[in-house]
């Protein structure tokens, strides 16, 4: 009997690993298929590298008319910035969208500051002979947005700022370094996790405000927004750039010891932001609007940092200010 018995196990084990090895098989295989989609659809979408007096810089450009500056947010690129201008009504605008230093064909510069982010965003208007432009920022992009308005005020008519960054005593954490300099560079790590473990990477993440239902267009919107990411290993120098630099200097900003005081930004800017958003903190964020003086503040009660379920109206809160703000928008004019 005792012979029969270790035949089973053996059998039992092989059987075991066999069905593991082609699990594993199967997971790769989805891997490889979807991390090649990504890398397609990024192609797909036309953005072309513009040599500027700061060095080369990523952008797409879409439909005509008065030009709109979309700057990204955080694990972002010229493509988050083109899915993000949903936001605005393009009938009569042209959206161009860049990827900032460090995200997708876009280098990090040596000695890359706030500053520096600031000027490529002129050379870039400078390169494609633009003399002004609007400029739509998400996010963590708000703060090179800024600076952008504070350093360059005449290439700046009007500023929106989408559940943006903000300077504050109270603050969402930042993730230890480690995170991004060693996990969040793995493509593989980074799909398997929005793969299998995405309810727990959005919580993580804070992409769904304490509480909030998710709605299937939500659920959309974000599996929209992870998915996105890939390939994540082309964004984590701008990532990494941001969040252990560009963070610093955005809380100086605040300081009276700043060459660039937020009250010294004289451009027209909407600032958007949710009542619950755990990213954006609200306080922050009406301090901030308070600072800059010609801002307007439009908060919506509840959709967190991805403002679910306001899109429309938030898309009319950003087209009326265009219109009131740019005197070419609605005629379509440069």
């Amino acid at each position: 009997m005792r012979l029969p018995m270790t035949q089973f196990w053996i059998g039992a084990a092989v059987i075991l690993t066999g069905l593991a090895l082609a699990g594993i098989g199967l997971v790769l295989m989805r891997y490889f298929r979807e991390i090649r989609a990504a890398r397609q659809r990024l192609a797909n979408l036309g953005s072309q590298v513009i040599e500027t007096d700061c060095g080369p810089i990523e952008y797409a450009r879409v439909g005509q008319g008065y030009p709109v500056l979309v700057v990204h947010g955080a694990i972002g690129g010229f493509d988050q910035g083109l899915f993000l201008a949903r936001n605005i009504d393009v009938t009569h605008c042209q959206v161009i969208s860049v990827s900032r230093f460090g995200y997708l064909r876009t280098p990090l510069p040596a000695g890359a500051m706030l500053d520096s982010q600031a000027d490529a965003f002129a050379s870039v208007l400078d390169a494609l002979g633009i003399r002004q432009a609007a400029v739509f920022a998400v996010s963590a992009g708000s703060t090179s947005a800024l600076r952008f308005a504070a350093r360059h005020p005449g290439r700046v008519q009007a500023l929106v700022l989408l559940s943006p960054d903000a300077p504050g005593e109270t603050y969402m954490a930042l993730p230890p370094r480690f995170v991004f300099d060693r996990l969040m560079r793995s493509d593989f790590f980074y799909w398997l996790m929005i793969t299998f473990f995405g309810k727990k990477l959005r919580t993580w993440m804070s992409l769904v405000p304490r509480g909030h239902v998710l709605t299937p267009q939500d659920a959309e919107l974000i599996n929209n927004v992870l998915a996105g990411d890939l390939p994540v290993s082309q964004r984590m120098d701008g990532t990494v750039f941001e969040t252990y630099t560009l963070w610093d200097e955005l809380m100086a900003s605040v300081t009276p010891a700043s060459p660039y005081p937020l009250n010294r930004i004289e451009t027209p800017t909407l600032v958007i932001n949710a009542a619950n958003d755990p990213i954006s903190i609200p306080e922050n964020v009406r301090r901030m609007a308070g600072q800059l003086p010609n801002a307007r503040l439009y908060i919506v009660p509840d959709g967190g940092h991805l403002l679910f379920g306001h899109a429309e109206e938030v898309k009319a809160e950003i087209s009326s200010f265009l219109h009131d703000h740019t005197e070419q928008f609605h005629t379509g004019g440069a």
